[in-house]
């Protein structure tokens, strides 16, 4: 069966994903682009954007893992869009007419509207539906491959607490955020679900790895 992974999220030392304060100008709160300053500088990112150069090293090695094996992804409502996109009917996400997700990708809100086809293989489903069941649409179109879970922070927690992550991997950044929204939160005794490493990267970056314990 495919796997559900979360490669490339960004969490403070302090464990949060977000700042608080998310808005169109701001999308990732008062956070800023400091949760992911490590990952635009990678050779990974750059070539993704067209351009050269760019950071090789452990950094990059996790970065690229971003694009491996995946055939659908799932993300929340505040990944795709600041707080009011659905009132908005024009909104598209963030990421112009060639998002890079280029599979079919579930947005979970509370409102839902008609699937959007974007260039490049992106196609956005709109559902309203609890954990297991938008993993149930996801794997369907995926046709076997791995399902990425997107993030942000609270569906993160609604699928580890739900059991259906596999393998996360976490970017531990070197600041502390203070609010904002916790990957942590209500996750106690995670440890005994998954066998976790951590790499240090000369960036200051800890990469954090939680592989299930029961995968065959």
């Amino acid at each position: 069966m495919s796997k559900v992974r979360i490669h490339n999220f960004a969490i403070s030392l302090d464990g949060f994903g977000t700042g608080e304060g998310q808005s169109l100008e701001a999308p990732f709160g008062h956070a800023g682009e400091r949760l992911h300053d490590w990952y635009v500088v990678t050779r990974f990112f750059q070539e993704m954007r067209g351009e050269a150069g760019g950071t090789l090293g452990v950094d990059n090695a996790f970065a690229q893992q971003h694009e491996q094996g995946f055939g659908a992804e799932i993300m929340g409502a505040n990944k795709f869009g600041p707080p009011g996109w659905q009132d908005d009917p024009e909104w598209k996400g963030w990421w112009g007419p060639n998002p890079p997700f280029h599979s079919p990708t579930f947005i979970l809100t509370h409102r839902p509207r008609p699937s959007i086809e974007m260039e490049g293989g992106t196609t956005y489903h709109f559902v309203d539906a609890k954990p297991a069941e938008v993993l149930e649409q996801a794997r369907a179109a995926a046709e076997g491959a791995d399902i990425r879970l997107g993030g942000g922070a609270t569906v993160i927690r609604e699928f580890l607490s739900a059991g259906l992550v596999d393998y996360m991997h976490l970017a531990q950044v070197p600041i502390v955020l203070g609010r904002g929204e916790r990957v942590w939160d209500g996750q106690e005794g995670l440890e005994q679900t998954y066998d976790i490493e951590a790499i240090s990267s000369p960036s200051g970056v800890t990469h954090l790895t939680f592989t299930r314990k029961d995968l065959p």
